[in-house]
């Protein structure tokens, strides 16, 4: 099993899950971390495979090259052993090329389209209370994990332009990018790494020149997983915000909505503590259940999609969707 990256909080949940799963059915995966190098994870796919490996399951580094992706299913295809990837989203091409080769995932899509829905509803009922400096207009600040991810991508997008079309609908105007000479209405992690560190540094730098003091405080965070929206609350909290809620649920300060996708266990903390709003949920245990069931049915016939009737399937290629859920 081959991981972009092994300090990504949500792929640590997958690669504990995907860890036991395994076992149970009497499997010892051996892993492999690209910490961020597309370079490294192709040269450890060769090696497993020089080594006898019998399945290969990648998280992609460049999950959005095909000329990546390919070698690695071109590898697999000489070596007559399958390739399952998972999480980064491979194109239909790439998985069509061979006929063991399969992805497992979400929709894409989906998660911006839900968080769009939460935010818009949560700025609905409570807009006087975020519009700190009364003008009318929601300011807010986007982090994006990585340019030309596809996560990531429709994440950033839908999750703006959902929510606009919910805060139109009740008459509301469209959500204001803190920044309005910036070239683009996101800060994206410079390492592509999806990180606190990021997040927080970003946060910091923000606010030594958008407060409450100035009149242009950013009023929503929106972050594409929830090591960013921690590591933008830590900042937020060093600054007096989001400092959660006293025993009888009272804000203990002036508190920032802030909004993510994975739902791990430490952003739904912050919501229980009252220092996030709301999350987007993936089950890492769902995502590893898929690839073990993948893996046991190559096991049991050689066909990969052979027991799959049950799940969300595409169409047209070996791709299998796991839903996502909400927090809030």
């Amino acid at each position: 099993v081959f991981y972009y990256n092994y300090s990504d909080a949500f792929i640590s949940n997958v690669r504990n899950e995907m860890d036991a799963q395994f076992e149970a059915i009497g499997i010892t995966p051996s892993n492999y971390d690209g910490n961020t190098n597309q370079g490294t994870q192709m040269d450890q796919v060769n090696t497993a495979i020089a080594n006898g490996a019998n399945v290969l399951v990648v998280n992609a580094v460049e999950a959005s090259a095909d000329e990546t992706t390919q070698a690695i299913v071109d590898a697999a295809k000489n070596a007559n052993i399958p390739v399952i990837f998972f999480n980064r989203e491979v194109s239909d091409d790439v998985i069509n090329s061979y006929d063991k080769a399969a992805f497992v995932g979400t929709d894409p899509a989906e998660a911006g389209h839900m968080q769009g829905e939460l935010i818009g509803n949560y700025l609905v009922e409570n807009y006087d209370a975020v519009d700190l400096n009364g003008d009318g207009v929601i300011s807010y600040v986007m982090f994006k994990g990585q340019e030309n991810n596809p996560e990531a991508e429709y994440r950033t997008q839908y999750s703006v332009e959902d929510a606009n079309a919910i805060l139109e609908e009740a008459g509301h105007p469209a959500l204001s990018y803190y920044d309005s000479a910036a070239s683009t209405q996101y800060l994206v992690d410079p390492n592509g790494s999806w990180s606190s560190a990021a997040a927080q540094d970003y946060m910091t730098t923000v606010l030594s020149a958008y407060s409450e003091a100035n009149g242009n405080m950013v009023e929503l965070v929106i972050a594409n997983n929830d090591d960013m929206g921690l590591g933008a609350i830590t900042a937020l909290q060093t600054a007096g915000y989001n400092q959660g809620v006293d025993e009888n649920g009272e804000p203990l300060s002036t508190n920032i909505p802030v909004f993510t996708v994975d739902g791990l266990q430490g952003i739904v903390d912050a919501i229980n503590a009252g220092t996030a709003t709301g999350a987007v949920g993936q089950s890492a245990s769902g995502l590893a259940s898929a690839v073990v069931t993948l893996v046991q049915n190559y096991q049991a016939d050689g066909d990969l999609m052979s027991n799959t009737e049950g799940m969300n399937v595409d169409e047209t290629v070996a791709k299998i969707r796991v839903p996502y859920t909400t927090v809030s």
